[in-house]
């Protein structure tokens, strides 16, 4: 291994033993431009042969069924992308009556306080509320008695992200970086993980308070795209942001798509309400626009307008 590779290895805290080959492999491997090679694939309409061989393939290597998407049959999507971007058929995710929704199906992996400006990432590992929105301390300190929640989405899962809340859109903000695995084993030993990935962090306004969406990009993952922008260019480079006016951000109701990955990742919510009550205990597998929490006796700190 070049002294370079063992040098990054050393920064992203793994030890003399190597806690995972695997995981170790992604330091050293071309990460955007083997996500730029799967996304040409994953666009591929023809030969449609192809196309569907790769679709079939995968539905039987991640046990997915199309029972509940509105199209039923590897024939019936243009491409893979259509494919894993699939919508459901109507019904199929009914809102819960909580008054915050899970905005993903998958995996929640983490929940809980922000304490110290910090959120949990896994077992002896967290990273700070201004690494994951990569702006200034001021900005993050809206949130610094807030909660958070982390949602792992498996290749399996339904890659269309919901909002939690009733919210008016302020900013976003599209964070170049990373594209390390965001999987169990990768989350225990790469260290700021979530802080280090390419991402998309939009900011909202809720009868809550402020909100923040942060998807996070990852290994393979050919992009994220929006309701309001539309597919979001990745890759290296600066930090691209976006304002709305005071009141004319996009108002989005609890329950509405707002997003989507182009293969896998992590949806992660920071808020400012705090003391939320959790619905779901960590490590539960769990829907989109089912319920999430419920907040504290006369909790609201503000407003959509």
């Amino acid at each position: 291994m070049r002294i370079v590779e063992a040098g990054r290895l050393i920064g992203l805290g793994y030890n003399s033993c190597m806690d995972s080959v695997m995981t170790a492999l992604q330091a050293i491997l071309p990460q955007h431009a083997l996500s730029r090679l799967v996304g040409w694939l994953a666009r591929l309409e023809n030969p449609v042969w192809l196309k569907n061989q790769l679709i079939r393939w995968f539905m039987a290597r991640y046990g997915i069924a199309l029972t509940e998407a509105s199209c039923r049959q590897a024939e019936d999507f243009p491409n893979f992308n259509a494919f894993f971007t699939r919508s459901l058929r109507e019904g199929a995710r009914p809102a819960g009556d909580a008054a915050w929704l899970h905005p993903a199906d998958g995996v929640l992996s983490q929940r809980g306080n922000i304490d110290a400006m910090a959120l949990v990432q896994a077992k002896g590992r967290t990273y700070s509320v201004v690494d994951l929105l990569a702006g200034s301390k001021e900005e993050a300190s809206r949130y610094a008695q807030g909660c958070f929640a982390t949602t792992y989405l498996s290749p399996r899962d339904y890659h269309r992200v919901h909002m939690p809340v009733r919210g008016r859109l302020v900013s976003t903000r599209y964070v170049p970086g990373d594209l390390f695995s965001v999987n169990h084993a990768t989350t225990e030993r790469v260290q700021g993980l979530m802080a280090r990935n390419e991402r998309l962090v939009c900011f909202f306004e809720t009868d809550h308070g402020g909100l923040v969406v942060v998807l996070v990009g990852a290994m393979i993952v050919a992009g994220i795209a929006t309701v309001w922008g539309g597919r979001e260019i990745p890759g290296t480079g600066a930090v691209r942001e976006q304002f709305w006016p005071e009141g004319d951000g996009p108002v989005l109701e609890a329950g509405q798509e707002m997003g989507r990955f182009f293969l896998g990742s992590t949806v992660v919510l920071v808020t400012e309400a705090s003391h939320l009550d959790w619905i779901n205990e960590v490590g539960d597998a769990v829907t989109v626009r089912a319920s999430l929490a419920q907040l504290p006796a006369a909790s609201s700190t503000g407003g959509t307008g």
